[in-house]
């Protein structure tokens, strides 16, 4: 049976009146807002089902951690964990939640018409309220927790873009965990911007941005002629490629292409073998705008933080992490598939068929390593970094493909995510990885 549209309604309201509670954050110590995060977790798994029933759907009643009741505090105590050394980002991200998701959802079912065209289950009219909603209500608690209003709405505006882009995503995941986390992220690289540093680049940057234009266009027509990429990916290609020389320069385009050619290069290795069992990608395996946002959207948004953050040295680093884990997933994946035997299952270690969501085989792994170590040698190369962080390079990458096959393994095989969205954490996951790592060990390889 289905809620009513008033029960439904009222989950909205108390979605979006909890945000409030984020205020609380300017007077809180971290260790406070844990506990006090915590103990909602508690309350709501084992209180409010005998207060509110009604504000479950039934089905949660049956299955409570998969209910976003749970996942909403749940959300909220790992960003005060997260960041709990930047309270604001956690308060900001809290508040997108919750005002957006409370606005897309109330617009978007009163007055959604046109769908987006990545997820026909989502609305434009949705999507605008949740930035509009969140943006505000975003912008309100950064200045409450001590931003200028003008530093206030600068930093609330793109993530609360991206917060709406990040909502529209078929990615079978709930969106009471992926907004606010992946917002907060998002939020503390905007952080670092110095303005002065952006302003002095300026020129600099419009004329790289130029000549990254002309260059990509160039090879966007290339790649399009040699059925490399499809006509989304070509257009996707276009601005990912001028964004990366804009802001990481020739350097950073060079990764971006060496882990381009490696992929596409492995993909139409072994094709026909791999046509005949039935695990070939579609379209000869030109790429996508999919593809092209799931393997390069976080490397994008790290180029963007080596143009513009005051030490950009550690997203240098996360930056070429994020391609040699892409390159490593990808490579390891074709590669196997196609001359690695029957692989093993990550969770289980038995044997499964090529192909098999979460299979890995030595073969691949190998495979893998060594395209991951390339980009980190073209990097180096082309002047981008110094490579005395091969180590961490390589071990990035290897638990980002390795959280690749596993998040394969269990949330695509039931159907939780689709494999763009494994992609895009896997690459998140390198690049994490990658970072931390750098801090941990400094001056280590």
């Amino acid at each position: 049976m289905a809620m009513s549209g008033g029960h439904e309604g009222g989950r909205k309201v108390v979605h979006f009146g909890v945000g409030w509670l984020a205020l609380l954050l300017r007077d809180l110590t971290a260790p406070q807002a844990a506990a006090l995060a915590g103990a909602a977790l508690v309350f709501n798994r084992f209180v409010l089902p005998r207060l509110g029933p009604s504000l479950f759907r039934p089905d949660e009643l049956r299955r409570p951690w998969k209910s976003g009741i749970l996942l909403y505090p749940t959300a909220v105590l790992a960003l005060v964990i997260l960041f709990h050394d930047h309270l604001e980002v956690a308060a900001a991200a809290w508040a997108i939640l919750a005002a957006g998701d409370a606005a897309a959802g109330f617009v978007g079912a009163r007055w959604g018409s046109r769908a987006i065209p990545w997820n026909r289950g989502k609305t434009v009219e949705g999507a605008a309220a949740f930035v509009l909603a969140a943006g505000l209500f975003a912008g309100i608690v950064l200045v409450w927790m001590g931003r200028s209003p003008a530093e206030a709405a600068l930093l609330a505006a793109p993530t609360c873009l991206f917060a709406a882009f990040v909502e529209s995503l078929p990615w079978r995941l709930d969106d009471n965990l992926t907004v606010p986390i992946l917002s907060a992220l998002f939020l503390r690289g905007l952080i670092e911007i110095d303005p002065g540093r952006i302003a002095a680049a300026g020129p600099g940057l419009g004329r790289a941005l130029g000549v990254g234009l002309i260059v990509n266009l160039v090879l966007a027509l290339v790649f399009r002629g040699l059925r490399v990429v499809d006509g989304s990916g070509m257009l996707a290609g276009l601005v990912i490629g001028t964004i990366t020389w804009g802001c990481a320069g020739p350097g950073g385009f060079l990764v971006l292409i060496a882990f381009f050619v490696l992929g596409s290069a492995t993909t139409r290795l072994g094709y026909r073998r791999k046509e005949r069992a039935g695990i070939a990608q579609g379209k000869r395996g030109a790429r996508s705008a999919r593809h092209a946002l799931a393997n390069c959207g976080v490397a994008v948004y790290l180029a963007f933080l080596i143009a513009g953050a005051a030490r950009p040295d550690l997203y240098v680093l996360a930056f070429v992490c994020a391609y040699a884990t892409a390159a490593f997933d990808t490579v390891s994946s074709e590669f196997g598939q196609a001359y690695g035997g029957r692989p093993f299952l990550i969770t289980t270690l038995r044997r499964v068929a090529p192909g098999t969501n979460g299979a890995i085989s030595a073969a691949g792994t190998i495979a893998g390593a060594v395209a991951a170590l390339l980009v980190g040698a073209v990097a180096v190369q082309a002047g981008l970094w110094e490579g005395d962080r091969f180590g961490v390079l390589l071990t990035a990458a290897f638990l980002g493909s390795t959280a690749d096959s596993y998040l394969g393994a269990t949330l695509e095989a039931k159907g939780l995510m689709d494999n763009d969205a494994v992609n895009f954490s896997n690459t998140l996951v390198g690049a994490m990885v990658g970072m931390l790592l750098a801090i941990l060990l400094p001056g280590r390889g």
